[in-house]
């Protein structure tokens, strides 16, 4: 669930506003989560599988090079880095939607995942890791003397 900030604003618009309206409704929906860090989350999907579970997440523009996975105490945490420069500008900017600077996602994973397994691949500003379940080790049972 996302939580989208509360915006007071009392005032009653005219009928010409509703479109700036609706602009900053939908504007506000789909905004990235931001951190204090100046990072952002990337849109994922986790699907479990009889074997593994697959991770895609959505890195648009990036480059293989540019992103970092890392594994520790059952965590995986994806980073990834783009910064554009454009040393001249020409013309007026009216909206820049397009971000540039760092994206990280940190996911917890459950108990039954084998870290010595996982692996990514990166096509089409999608990376998709594939993260292998332990197979279950059965109960031993302690015999009373």
């Amino acid at each position: 669930m996302k939580i989208v900030p509360y915006r007071k604003n009392n005032e009653i618009r005219p009928m010409s506003s509703m479109l700036s309206l609706f602009d900053d409704f939908f504007n506000r929906v789909f905004e990235e989560d931001e951190t204090d860090d100046n990072f952002r989350a990337m849109a994922m999907d986790i699907i479990e599988h009889d074997k593994d579970y697959t991770i895609k997440a959505n890195l648009p523009g990036f480059k293989k090079d540019n992103v970092k996975i890392s594994f520790h105490d059952n965590q995986i945490m994806i980073e990834a880095e783009r910064d554009e420069k454009h040393e001249e500008e020409k013309g007026t900017i009216y909206r820049c939607e397009r971000y540039s600077g760092s994206y990280r996602r940190n996911l917890m994973l459950p108990e039954n995942v084998d870290p010595n397994g996982i692996s990514a691949k990166m096509e089409d500003g999608v990376l998709t890791l594939t993260v292998p379940k332990k197979e279950p080790t059965p109960k031993k049972e302690i015999v009373i003397k």
